[in-house]
């Protein structure tokens, strides 16, 4: 019964819909109403600029750290299979709540940041290295929805072959690899756009001072 209680809440916490109303309160716009039309840190950035793009994607990353820090309210020993199968069915709530808000009419974003912040209440050195392989990309294209791809493939290649020892259990695995389909799925349209370059950077070093639709 205790699961099944923590897996609701990670949901409804996951739910929080940080852009929406970041966007609505101090904005006065619906974040969901332009650009990509994705409730999610990466449209922020491109709508409303670093300041409220930083400030949703730490809000969306907390979601998915604080999600998985509930499975310490469970009876399974620390480290155990069962703990980390936990701390994957949370988190994963976490980033269902995200994409699916309750709080939002079902309209969220891609859950990128709170899938980020999933791995590092998990595996923070890991996500670290991930951090490092998003901001170098993003560095290099200012695309964020490449730097994501990126960061994605690169995950479960680090679990496999870098941090195989740190990482043991299966499941742990499964979902690394999961992870980088499933991203690379979600980010089908970006891909397209990139490819025909279309899709739009993210303003790194200046204020955003128009809306772009």
């Amino acid at each position: 019964m205790i699961i099944a209680i923590l897996i609701v809440l990670a949901y409804l916490l996951g739910s929080v819909p940080s852009a929406v109303w970041v966007s609505k309160w101090v904005y006065g716009i619906d974040i969901r109403e332009h650009g990509s039309g994705n409730a999610g840190a990466t449209n922020t950035f491109r709508i409303l600029g670093p300041r409220a793009g930083v400030g949703v994607m730490v809000a969306d990353m907390m979601k998915g750290f604080i999600a998985v820090k509930l499975s310490i309210l469970s009876s399974y020993t620390w480290t155990s299979e069962p703990f980390v199968n936990l701390q994957i069915f949370l988190g994963l709530a976490a980033v269902v709540g995200h994409i699916f808000p309750i709080w939002a009419e079902f309209r969220g974003g891609k859950g990128i940041a709170t899938l980020f912040g999933m791995i590092l209440s998990i595996h923070p050195i890991v996500a670290l290295s991930l951090v490092l392989v998003f901001i170098m990309m993003l560095l290099l294209t200012r695309y964020v929805s490449l730097s994501s791809i990126a960061a994605s493939i690169a995950f479960p290649l680090l679990i496999l072959f870098i941090f195989n020892a740190q990482a043991q259990e299966l499941s742990y695995r499964l979902f690394a690899i999961a992870t980088a389909f499933l991203v690379v799925l979600t980010h089908h349209k970006n891909i397209s756009r990139l490819l025909n370059g279309s899709e739009s950077k993210v303003p790194l070093f200046r204020r955003k001072n128009r809306m772009r639709h």
